[in-house]
């Protein structure tokens, strides 16, 4: 058996690796790939409303003994973080009269990280209680993070950002997963309350879905395209729940 600060950076190492998926587009001409992309974004408005609603906030108040109202005061300053975030990021644009990336691709990248983080201090204690509950909840994790890093993908690359670009910095995001698990090993005393983080990082995802992709969906005008849009985002939210209540 690997010492066990092994076995949890191994785990969270190849849960970072899931990030890459991107990578199977690359194959796709321009052409091809943007006639998908909007309908990735459409999945992506999904995975991120569904890791929110039937992920994020179940798991922050199954694991809190603090009272809900607590709780959906930190996803609210989730929410009230993000939307600074991004009026900052918008003024800098203005600034430079020329913003190639669009601001939310940031917010995506920051919640992502948010988000990795936490999964990587959960891995980690996982394996610190039993080798056992540490591989069945990365499994768990790993289940969820496929449709996501999909949909993080998607994101980035219609904000602005290049197909290679998009895969390289998902990557980087997903190694904080890394970090909280070290974080998690050397300094499990000073973990700061994961029920909020979560509701925190849920905030992140509500805002960039509501705000940013799902009004991008609007610009759409033909009806069978907005269907198709409708049934993806749909799938997206059903595969979410599904993976949850498999977990």
């Amino acid at each position: 058996m690997l010492p066990l600060l092994a076995l949890i950076l191994i785990s969270t190492f190849l849960v970072s690796a899931i990030s890459l998926v991107g990578i199977v587009f690359l194959t796709l001409n321009e052409k091809w790939f943007r006639r998908v992309l909007i309908i990735l974004v459409s999945f992506a408005s999904g995975t991120l409303l569904g890791g929110a609603f039937f992920h994020l906030i179940p798991e922050a108040i199954n694991e809190s003994n603090e009272s809900s109202q607590q709780l959906f005061i930190a996803l609210s300053v989730g929410l009230l973080i993000f939307f600074l975030l991004e009026k900052s990021l918008w003024r800098h644009c203005h600034e430079r009269e020329k913003c190639p990336v669009h601001p939310f691709s940031y917010l995506n990248l920051i919640g992502d990280g948010v988000h990795n983080f936490i999964d990587g201090i959960i891995i980690a204690m996982g394996f610190m209680a039993s080798p056992l509950q540490g591989f069945v909840i990365t499994l768990a994790v790993t289940a969820h993070e496929i449709p996501q890093e999909i949909g993080d993908f998607s994101i980035l690359i219609y904000g602005g950002f290049s197909r290679a670009k998009a895969i390289g910095y998902n990557f980087l995001t997903a190694l904080t997963a890394m970090l909280g698990a070290l974080f998690a090993y050397f300094g499990a005393s000073i973990i700061p309350p994961i029920p909020y983080m979560l509701m925190f990082a849920a905030g992140g995802f509500i805002y960039i879905a509501t705000t940013d992709l799902m009004p991008e969906l609007h610009k759409e005008r033909s009806i069978k395209r907005s269907i198709i849009q409708f049934i993806v985002l749909t799938i997206g939210l059903f595969l979410m729940w599904f993976l949850t209540w498999l977990h």
